[in-house]
């Protein structure tokens, strides 16, 4: 048996993970039927677009899990720790987001020179191409020959249609502001032991540039703010794989579903599609209802014709949802909230539940970097030794997103055990988890005296 003692058996260890895995991702590619991507695809490959990824997303978490670990092992340290700061990376994708180049490149996919580029865009042709020089290294975008690029896979996420690129430039654009005043968020008298909303670094960076800090007050006037925040909310939902839920909880013995804070329906309107014996309730704030209206009407009309879907209005902090349903969903709503805000919602939608009604929480989830006992337990999944159990960079997303939680709202992302509290505060008891990989889905029940 192999003392993982030994330093050097660990790496042999992390090289055998490195390889299983990425021969793991390469079977989930050809098993679609169409091979493997290449690094110079100008196109998306089926299975970038699937609802359904979770045993590649499950390989590439050991993949970058492993590989991370392996280089800082092997790394000098003064190499990854400068890794860390030496990231521009954010600032680079924000340029060639703004100025759609991804946009221009699309209609020259045997590539374009960076003069004629940076004329098109009306930026500095020298300083475009020091911009695509550094994003090429990374895959995101490619030059063909000298002075001459064009996209690839990666860099098509940045043209202005695609919604993770929107939510890809929510980061670039606002979030890079708050993280700037991090340190002094965390310093300041007034901000740094508050777990209020107006508290957030984002207040605080708002407030150093004189602007109102209630983001959402702002986007409501804004109708081209909000359009694009809806949408940056959908790429948020390709990027974690939240439509993975369709495939993976037991809707067929669902009969009704509350969608509470639902947005535009980005997780209804595909499970009206997919289970059309479900009836389903919409609810948000009533302006957000009206847009949401608008979507069903072009995604899924059908379910507004059979009667299946209603859309109720609902203040989530102050009002309680409609009664008596199977199921009341929540995505992405428990963790813009810290304790005390997201104990009111759950004790609303608990006060309506009946017997056999379940609440679904559907977050990322954060586990430490130390073995836990919950970890390998209610079928979640375990990293192998030598890695750190909880995947190390491999789970990357969920522990940047508390970052983004907190950046903007002052909430977090919480460890399975603080969600199993909050449930429990309100009365309801855990059940069952749902692992996702980039997400958890929690369910819970009444708690039987």
């Amino acid at each position: 048996m192999t003392n993982l003692n030994e330093p050097e058996a660990k790496l042999e260890a992390l090289l055998d993970i490195i390889n299983s895995s990425a021969r793991q991702a390469i079977a989930e590619y050809k098993n679609t039927g169409h091979g493997v991507p290449s690094a110079d695809a100008t196109a998306f490959h089926p299975l970038d677009s699937a609802t359904d990824t979770i045993a590649l997303k499950k390989a590439i978490r050991l993949l970058e899990g492993a590989y991370h670990q392996l280089s800082a092992i092997l790394a000098p340290p003064q190499h990854s720790v400068m890794n860390l700061v030496f990231n521009y990376n954010w600032a680079c994708t924000d340029v060639a987001s703004r100025a759609r180049i991804a946009d221009v490149l699309d209609e020259h996919p045997e590539g374009l020179s960076v003069d004629r580029l940076a004329e098109a865009v009306n930026l500095d042709k020298s300083k475009t191409a020091r911009i695509l020089r550094a994003l090429s290294l990374m895959g995101c975008f490619k030059e063909v020959e000298r002075d001459v690029f064009a996209n690839t896979r990666l860099s098509l996420i940045l043209k202005s249609t695609n919604n993770t690129g929107c939510f890809a430039g929510l980061h670039t654009q606002m979030i890079s502001k708050y993280a700037a005043v991090l340190y002094e968020s965390m310093i300041d008298e007034e901000f740094a032991h508050s777990n209020e909303l107006d508290k957030a670094p984002r207040v605080l960076a708002f407030r150093k540039e004189g602007m109102n800090a209630n983001y959402f007050q702002a986007i409501k006037d804004d109708d081209e703010k909000r359009e694009l925040y809806h949408r940056a909310m959908l790429g948020q939902n390709e990027t974690v794989g939240g439509s993975a839920v369709l495939h993976h909880y037991p809707w067929d013995n669902i009969s009704s579903v509350v969608d509470i804070g639902c947005g535009i329906g980005t997780f209804s309107t595909p499970l009206a599609k997919m289970f059309p014996h479900i009836r389903i309730t919409d609810q948000d704030l009533p302006e957000v209802l009206l847009e949401a209206q608008n979507v069903w009407k072009k995604n899924a009309p059908e379910a507004l014709l059979d009667g299946r879907v209603e859309f109720v209005p609902l203040n989530f902090l102050e009002d309680v949802p409609v009664a008596g349903k199977d199921v009341y969903y929540l995505r992405h709503v428990i963790h813009d909230w810290h304790d005390r805000e997201a104990t009111i919602i759950l004790r609303n939608i608990r006060k309506v539940m009946g017997p056999n009604s379940r609440v679904l929480i559907h977050d990322c989830v954060l586990f430490h970097t130390l073995q836990e006992r919950d970890i390998g337990t209610d079928e979640l999944s375990t990293a192998p030794e030598p890695m750190l159990p909880n995947f190390g960079a491999g789970a990357l997303i969920p522990y940047q997103m508390d970052m983004t939680m907190w950046l903007a709202h002052n909430s977090k992302e919480r460890t399975l055990d603080e969600v199993k509290i909050l449930g429990a505060s309100v009365g309801l008891v855990f059940t069952q988890v749902y692992d996702l990989v980039d997400t958890m889905v929690m369910e819970f029940r009444i708690a039987q005296n």
